[in-house]
């Protein structure tokens, strides 16, 4: 069962999580397998707890590492609308994390996205 915000309790439903996910892949080259496989990964790891209730934000959190894995760019999405987004700055410091488990340099104002770019420095 899953416990919402509001005190209502409903069963677990791949089918709403996969919903939601594709609602985030819209427009994105994500295939309907792939969303079912997410779904699965999800429900596995909810039913795995062994708890009969889970809260609801616990299976939002659940949907967000595989969403990471699946499409960034539809990760972001569902990530802006699951944790409340309310500026760039929220965008920029999940990107930011993004780019640091990739290893990839954060882009802040020290970082030049292109290295290869003439600089003032370097022009004459």
């Amino acid at each position: 069962m899953v416990a919402k915000r509001s005190g209502v309790t409903e069963p677990f439903s791949r089918t709403k999580i996969i919903a939601g996910v594709r609602r985030a892949c819209q427009g994105r080259p994500v295939s309907e397998d792939a969303l079912a496989k997410l779904g699965q990964r999800v429900e596995e790891e909810i039913r795995g707890r062994g708890v009969a209730e889970v809260p609801a934000h616990e299976i939002g959190l659940a949907i967000l590492g595989p969403m990471r894995e699946l499409d960034e760019v539809a990760y972001l999405h569902f990530a802006s609308v699951y944790r409340g987004f309310e500026s760039l700055a929220d965008f920029e410091a999940e990107i930011a994390g993004l780019r640091r488990d990739r290893g990839e340099p954060d882009g802040g104002p020290d970082e030049d996205p292109d290295p290869t770019r003439p600089t003032a420095d370097t022009v004459s």
